[in-house]
């Protein structure tokens, strides 16, 4: 039997970690507690939240962290998980988008 938990008290919890609202973190948060939806791991949210910040398509984006752009979808979806130097430039990224562009130097 799966635990419940209070969504509101860990969505709170989780925007306050982000330092901004989700708008779906509610609803993504009811389906897991219920069992159903798909899964989203923050390490999917990582990498697509600093590509969607550098405003580059997937393409571009993985040409620019010179890797093969199966492997960035793999990590977008969550098939696989970026290696920790990855999510650390992806982190840096998300924070400094203007970084993406210095990568392509």
């Amino acid at each position: 039997m799966t635990k419940k938990f209070d969504i509101d008290a860990v969505a709170r919890a989780i925007e306050a970690d982000a330092g901004e609202a989700l708008p779906d973190l509610r609803q993504a948060l009811k389906e897991a507690q219920g069992g159903e939806g798909r899964v989203t791991t923050p390490e999917q949210i990582l990498v697509r939240q600093a590509r969607e910040k550098s405003g580059l398509t997937q393409a571009a984006f993985a040409e620019r962290i010179d890797t093969p752009v199966a492997t960035l979808r793999d990590w977008e979806q969550g098939r696989f998980s970026p290696p920790g130097a990855v999510a650390c430039l992806m982190r840096l990224i998300v924070s400094h988008p203007e970084l993406a562009g210095e990568l392509a130097a």
